[in-house]
């Protein structure tokens, strides 16, 4: 499981997080809703692992590895991988290649892997250069498929996506986070097939909700100016969220504890 405890992390001298507490099991998924700015983002990056994100409190552990001040490569061999919101462009790099290096010198149907997300015509392209925020959610997702990590970080992965491609993505990201943790690709050959299937934790941030439509969440979370609360049933988080704002939700929440 993930274990965050008691964590603090500052950016460039200031305070983003402030004692969040957070346990995610094997086989769940939770959501975290957030206005911008409130930290939600810089959460996932730490827990990832990018060194700016300077934890100054609390800790990390991952599958009973304390990963609090690991690299990212550590992480993400331990299990760890990541959809970004806004990820760069690799000039140099094609995808296809970018897909190979997340398959950690594992065999893929890359062909078939691909078409099944309507990439195929993209894997000659530089990583993310001239894409659409659709095409780039897509080509976030097939690194994910590729790496197979046990512990799934989304940021906003509906956003930039059209009404057109956003249930392939939620149908994907569920599929992604299935608790057999095989997404028994065609014709690949893993290192991982002769052991215990493993269990996939997620943790995802939305400010629509759309991503709800798509797979069971068991948990959902506010985050609100650095600090987590409202621990509950997620659909039930954006309904209040929906009618009465972010605000009001962690004041009703903090004065019922």
């Amino acid at each position: 499981m993930l274990v965050v405890e008691d964590l603090a992390v500052e950016l460039g001298g200031r305070l983003l997080l402030k004692h969040i507490d957070l346990e995610i099991p094997p086989g769940e998924t939770h959501i975290l809703f957030g206005p911008n700015g409130s930290g939600k983002t810089s959460l996932l990056m730490t827990i990832m692992g990018y060194p700016q994100y300077k934890v100054v409190g609390g800790k990390i552990v991952f599958k009973g590895v304390d990963v609090t001040h690991a690299s990212i490569d550590e992480r993400a061999r331990l299990g760890i991988g990541m959809s970004f919101q806004r990820p760069p462009t690799i000039n140099g790099l094609k995808t296809r290649q970018m897909i190979s290096l997340c398959a950690g010198g594992e065999e893929l149907a890359l062909e078939e892997m691909a078409e099944r997300v309507n990439f195929a015509g993209f894997l000659d392209r530089d990583v993310n250069a001239g894409l659409s925020g659709g095409e780039i959610k897509r080509s976030e997702l097939l690194q994910l498929m590729a790496q197979k990590p046990d512990l799934l970080l989304f940021d906003e992965p509906e956003s930039g996506v059209d009404l057109e491609n956003i249930a392939l993505v939620g149908h994907t990201i569920a599929e992604l986070l299935q608790k057999d943790g095989d997404l028994a690709l065609p014709g690949a050959r893993t290192i991982r097939q002769s052991r215990k299937a493993r269990v996939k934790m997620g943790l995802i941030i939305t400010h629509t909700g759309y991503i709800l439509d798509y797979l069971e969440a068991d948990k959902g979370y506010v985050l609100y100016d650095g600090v987590l609360s409202c621990g509950n049933n997620p659909r039930e988080i954006l309904h209040c969220v929906g009618q009465f704002g972010y605000e009001e939700c962690v004041r009703c929440t903090l004065e019922n504890n």
